[in-house]
């Protein structure tokens, strides 16, 4: 498989155009100073983001580290502590990195530009590596990564709600992934018949959980919770989920 989760990290490693990609999504870098301005007061785990991301990039052997959106917290101008935060992170990596700009990465461009790291930040519809496909989730991704092979999402956070045999219950963050639907993209585009025939291929949509366990979640188990893509659940309607440690859940409504 082209995109395959690491076990037991909220990464997967990503073979394409003859590279080894580390891919993550929804780093959301400088959280805690966004959690403070709205009163919530958590020690900063900005060391142990960077670490985790280090690790995994050794583990995997990645020849790049791809963002799949939100790699920042702050919608607009970026706080001190994120502006510290990715220094920090792109100072101790030694790969180049792909940052898909997601609906937090507002101010992303200005950060990125003073510092001296190979960084490309590409629109927020997405791009395309090889075969594999890469766009946030918060706004339609362009015909190009549709086509791909299997398209990586982010933004949705996706969490399980998980009950043992006594009522008691436990969030996890979770994997979907299933066969991309082409329908709904097609009625985006008008139709037009050059993006169906595109979206006709056997493509899988996967949909990252968010790598920062702060930053909340889309319970996709629990009735009355909505997608926040404008694209989910119609374009992946038979989506299985996948606990962080490889555990097959089945189909994520029936979990």
């Amino acid at each position: 498989m082209r995109v395959e989760p690491l076990p037991g990290v909220p990464a997967a490693t990503v073979d394409t155009d003859g590279e080894r990609l580390l891919a993550i999504a929804d780093y959301h870098a400088g959280i805690e100073a966004g959690l403070r301005y709205e009163g919530v007061e958590l020690q900063s785990a900005a060391e142990d983001r960077r670490e985790r991301v280090l690790a995994a990039l050794d583990r995997a052997r990645a020849d790049r580290l791809v963002v799949v959106g939100d790699l920042g917290h702050a919608i607009g101008d970026p706080f001190r502590a994120e502006r510290e935060e990715l220094a920090a992170l792109f100072d101790a990596l030694d790969v180049p990195v792909t940052v898909v700009k997601g609906n937090h990465d507002g101010g992303l461009a200005d950060v990125v530009a003073d510092l001296a790291t190979d960084v490309t930040v590409t629109p927020g519809h997405g791009t395309r590596i090889g075969e594999v496909g890469f766009a946030h989730g918060h706004t339609w991704p362009a015909p190009d990564v549709l086509a791909a092979e299997v398209v990586c999402v982010g933004h949705e956070h996706p969490v399980v709600r998980l009950e043992d045999s006594v009522g008691g219950a436990r969030k996890e963050r979770a994997w979907l992934r299933g066969s991309l639907v082409a329908e709904p993209f097609a009625e985006r585009f008008d139709g037009d018949g050059e993006i169906e025939s595109a979206l006709a291929i056997d493509a899988d949509l996967v949909v990252f959980p968010a790598f920062n366990e702060r930053s909340g979640g889309t319970w996709v188990n629990v009735e009355g919770q909505d997608f926040l893509a404008p694209f989910l659940p119609d374009g992946v309607t038979d989506a299985e989920a996948f606990l962080l440690d490889g555990t097959r859940l089945g189909a994520y409504r029936r979990v």
